[in-house]
């Protein structure tokens, strides 16, 4: 399997991609994925997200980067939910984005908001190569400090993000609710000021 990274900058590709973008959000969320929803998004909710994050690629104020799996080995059709390929055979195999900061003292920071990656493509290190890309997107836009938060309980996620070199900087405990359960918000932040050794 080869995987490729896009940086989606033009509103005319979100119709392409937004099929199997919902499918990926949807199908996590509803296995229990700490992606911030408690009920899978709908289609028209995710066509608005990515419309949105493709319009602030133009001005500097979002990234919205895509993994395109494709090869021999992609998994088969039936473990994807019968999302259909691209019209090059590739499937999206996962997506993530960041978003500049609004609050003007703010500005020269943003949130790295979401890393999803298909159930079918996960463990083969597409979040790694997703977050890695928009760590240097982020830094090409000239983001200072990189933030982001994840739930006390994905552990994998919080393993990935402190390899790249992001550092814990507070702990909400029992401050996300799902249902009935509470989970810690973890915070990290990567200061993109100083030489990452990754790039």
């Amino acid at each position: 399997m080869s995987v490729r990274l896009a940086e989606i900058t033009d509103t005319a590709d979100v119709a392409a991609l937004l099929p199997q973008a919902h499918r990926i959000l949807a199908d996590l969320v509803a296995s229990g994925a700490a992606l911030g929803w408690t009920l899978p998004p709908d289609r028209a909710e995710v066509r608005d997200l990515l419309t949105e994050l493709v319009e602030g690629a133009g001005s500097g104020e979002a990234a919205l980067l895509v993994a395109y799996a494709s090869g021999d080995d992609v998994p088969s059709p039936s473990s994807l939910n019968r999302s259909a390929p691209l019209p090059d055979g590739s499937r999206v195999a996962g997506l993530g984005y960041w978003r500049r900061y609004a609050r003007q003292t703010h500005r020269p920071h943003a949130d790295l908001e979401r890393v999803a990656v298909a159930e079918a493509y996960q463990g083969r290190g597409i979040g790694r190569a997703l977050t890695e890309g928009l760590v240097a997107s982020a830094r090409k836009a000239g983001i200072e400090v990189l933030t982001l938060d994840a739930r006390g309980d994905n552990e994998r996620a919080l393993a990935l993000y402190r390899t790249l070199g992001f550092n814990e900087y507070g702990r909400l405990v029992d401050f996300v609710a799902v249902g009935h359960l509470r989970y810690d918000k973890v915070l990290y932040a990567l200061d993109l000021r100083r030489p990452w050794p990754r790039l």
